[in-house]
């Protein structure tokens, strides 16, 4: 309850008081911020990295891809949901040992991009596999019809024509990892979610509880609106060389 006052009361003091709090908590806060973007840039970057071959493997690999085969498809399919049914925290801990053996500690923003990024491949690899079974049958029968083989198949016909949808889920995947990165604050991860955690919920300040929430909330936008804003520009592109 009295947090709750020395919020309002806070809210209440005007210009003064602001600025007070903000010379006492703004470097926090902003080095929150630059903690949490480099989390989730990173990991997204790292996510990709292996993400996008396993989609693509999933993507080839699959009854109906260009090269069925069922042991790989399968081997991969069960590596994936064994992954993505792990809920993040639990992962987070398991991996403390890893962790901590490839990066020399367990805590602090470089050391939670490990577990986030094992945690993205298997997320990212689904989606892109999901963005290039949207690639029409069609254009694909006719690229084979033309002689292109499996790897000029697949950079060449299904990352371009889906390259809409995977700038979208790009999207989606970083706003997830947006999300884990908050998370790991629980653990000593760093960026806003460290703070809320250590300020907002262990010592009870809920006007630092309710700023990290905000911060999240603006950065998640800000990714989205780049993100969408890049498919409009390529879709738009496209529709024009269509033309």
């Amino acid at each position: 309850m009295w947090n709750e006052l020395q919020v309002m009361m806070l809210a209440a003091a005007g210009p003064a008081n602001l600025t007070e709090w903000w010379a006492k908590y703004g470097g926090m806060l902003l080095e929150g911020i630059r903690g949490t973007i480099y989390m989730t840039v990173v990991s997204t970057a790292l996510g990709y990295l292996f993400g996008l071959p396993l989609g693509v493997i999933l993507t080839v690999t699959d009854k109906n891809g260009l090269r069925p085969n069922a042991l790989i498809y399968k081997i991969l399919d069960v590596i994936a949901n064994i992954l993505r049914s792990v809920p993040f925290l639990i992962l987070l801990i398991m991996l403390i040992p890893f962790t901590r053996a490839l990066v020399g500690k367990s805590y602090g923003t470089t050391a939670v991009i490990v577990p986030l990024t094992i945690a993205a491949i298997p997320f990212i690899g689904r989606m892109v596999e999901s963005s290039l079974k949207e690639v029409d049958a069609g254009v694909i029968e006719a690229a084979r019809s033309m002689g292109a083989g499996t790897l000029q198949i697949v950079w060449k016909v299904l990352l371009v024509e889906g390259r809409i949808s995977l700038i979208v889920n790009a999207t989606i995947a970083m706003g997830t990892i947006l999300g884990y990165s908050a998370m790991a604050g629980a653990v000593g991860g760093g960026g806003l979610g460290d703070i809320a955690v250590r300020y907002g919920y262990n010592r009870y300040q809920t006007d630092i509880m309710l700023v990290t929430v905000v911060l999240l909330v603006i950065l998640f936008q800000i990714f989205q609106t780049i993100g969408m804003f890049i498919a409009k520009k390529l879709d738009r592109r496209r529709q024009g060389n269509a033309e």
